[in-house]
């Protein structure tokens, strides 16, 4: 067996052509050294954040003492990590939420997921950009500026874990941490060509502080280049924990071993129509039909079906719970910090949205989370007949950078709503209907998963004309993790997407 390595300024040429696992085994074999995987990763995000601004909050120092007495055995041990700086607590670092009034909060704390990340043998060496409380799907907050693709750094990375998606698309590190409350982890798998799995509702751990994350639609997980990275850090950190409002059943087996298990041959529905009726790109409606194709010539089943599900009510009420969240978040804020906070202290959308929180009553909140259980009854006979759901994961490829952002006139309105606390004529006026269409027209197809708990995934599988990452997603029935990685494994021997990567200098 080789010696350790010794760390060195020349660099590990060789560093991206691992996944995580592969950087772990060469630290398990003695193959190189955890501390040349660190400097790697530093050296890395140094030379390309400039230009995709991925990382706000660098922890070289912290990463650096941590493999100096990291004798974690977890199966990541020495790998190098990144995490989203939302929700997720690493006691004595920052914690913003993307957000102007959080810019100097600390916590004291680890959250129960971060201790799981640092059991796993990961070295954390930097939080990673999101918009403000994670509200967007892209990554454009006015705290830190935008985080740009890096396959054309002109279009947004997507959000809300858009910092974290462009820094492993990039290669500054195999894995980053994100979380999922309507697409927030496959919209930017899906633009930066990665794995991105929303696991079940309450699969992964949410303590000490928080409980049902958005009322349970929100879970986290991480982004990752291979199947098997998505599936062992899964198994890493899965389970509940005292005082969990969740005990989801595990799997028979590690979904690392799942992975080496074929899928069998699957029913498989498709569709390529937006839920909200607003069209769906010719990119991503092709993506589906050739991954339809693909999976019939593996053996599967595959037929165009879709639920019986009214999105456009859906997506109704998928805003008044934004908007009652963003209040509550304010209020929150003033809990956190223990001071006053008021509208400069956020971006003008988000104290809007807050506005319009307060404006809608207890049994509005709870006649929204009803509907979202009729769509999970509704989602739960469908998969009586079929295994899968296969859709696009967005409806059109990565918006330009700004493009997707309020425009002036749009600010102006939302200030002097905020200002008149005209909330309530903002509701009865129609505009919230608006404001939810435009605002998923983009990204209509995850939003479901989240509504209904289900597990869900962007497979990397397809680009698009001009050379940009164009995923597919599949949702599978609750607690069904297992069928995904099975299925997502299979695809990618038969389609690889791991060599595949944007043309950045480093």
């Amino acid at each position: 067996m080789e010696c350790w390595r010794c760390p060195n300024m020349a660099g590990f040429a060789e560093y991206e052509q691992y996944d995580g696992l592969g950087l772990a085994a060469l630290v398990r074999e003695k193959k190189i050294a955890p501390q040349e995987l660190c400097e790697e990763a530093i050296s890395r995000i140094e030379k390309l954040n400039p230009e995709l601004n991925a990382v706000v909050t660098p922890m070289f120092d912290i990463g650096r003492e941590a493999v100096k007495r990291n004798t974690a055995d977890g199966p990541f041990a020495g790998v190098p990590f990144l995490l989203k700086d939302l929700i997720s607590s690493f006691a004595g670092v920052r914690l913003t939420w993307g957000c102007r009034a959080y810019k100097d909060y600390i916590p004291d704390y680890d959250s129960e997921l971060v201790k799981r990340f640092k059991k796993a043998g990961l070295i954390t060496l930097g939080k990673t950009n999101t918009p403000e409380f994670g509200l967007m799907g892209i990554t454009e907050p006015e705290l830190f500026g935008p985080t740009r693709n890096p396959w054309n750094t002109e279009r947004t990375s997507g959000g809300s874990s858009g910092g974290s998606a462009a820094a492993v698309a990039s290669g500054m590190v195999p894995i980053a941490s994100g979380g999922d409350g309507g697409g927030s982890i496959r919209i930017p798998a899906c633009y930066c060509g990665l794995v991105g799995l929303k696991p079940t509702r309450g699969r992964t751990p949410t303590g000490p502080k928080y409980g049902r994350l958005w009322q349970g639609a929100a879970v986290e997980h991480v982004l990752t280049r291979s199947v098997r990275d998505s599936a062992a850090m899964l198994d890493a950190t899965l389970g509940d924990e005292p005082g969990s409002p969740y005990n989801i059943k595990p799997s028979e087996r590690p979904y690392s071993e799942e992975i080496n298990h074929n899928p069998g041959s699957l029913k498989i529905a498709f569709n390529t129509e937006s839920p909200l009726g607003t069209g769906t790109h010719e990119s991503c409606a092709d993506a589906v039909i050739k991954t339809a194709r693909l999976l019939e010539s593996l053996g599967h089943n595959v037929e165009e079906a879709k639920p019986d599900i009214d999105g456009v009510k859906l997506a109704h009420t998928y805003f008044i719970l934004y908007f009652g969240e963003n209040a509550a978040d304010i209020k929150w804020a003033e809990a956190v910090l223990g001071k006053k906070v008021g509208r400069k202290d956020f971006e003008i959308t988000t104290w809007f949205f807050g506005e319009l929180g307060r404006c809608y009553s207890a049994g509005d909140f709870v006649a929204a989370i009803r509907e979202w259980d009729v769509a999970a009854r509704v989602m739960g006979q469908f998969h009586l007949d079929y295994d899968l759901y296969l859709t696009p994961t967005v409806a059109y490829p990565a918006a330009k950078i700004g493009e997707l952002m309020p425009k002036s006139y749009e600010e102006a309105a939302m200030k002097i709503f905020s200002v008149l606390k005209l909330g309530s004529l903002a509701k009865v006026s129609g505009m919230v209907n608006q404001i939810a269409i435009k605002t998923l027209a983009k990204t209509p197809f995850t939003q479901l998963a989240n509504f209904t708990g289900q597990p869900a995934m962007n497979i990397p599988l397809h680009w698009d004309e001009d050379g940009m990452p164009c995923g597919v997603q599949f949702m599978a029935p609750f607690g069904d993790e297992a069928t995904l990685f099975r299925l997502a494994a299979q695809l990618e021997k038969a389609k690889p997407w791991f060599h595949r990567r944007p043309s950045l200098k480093v």
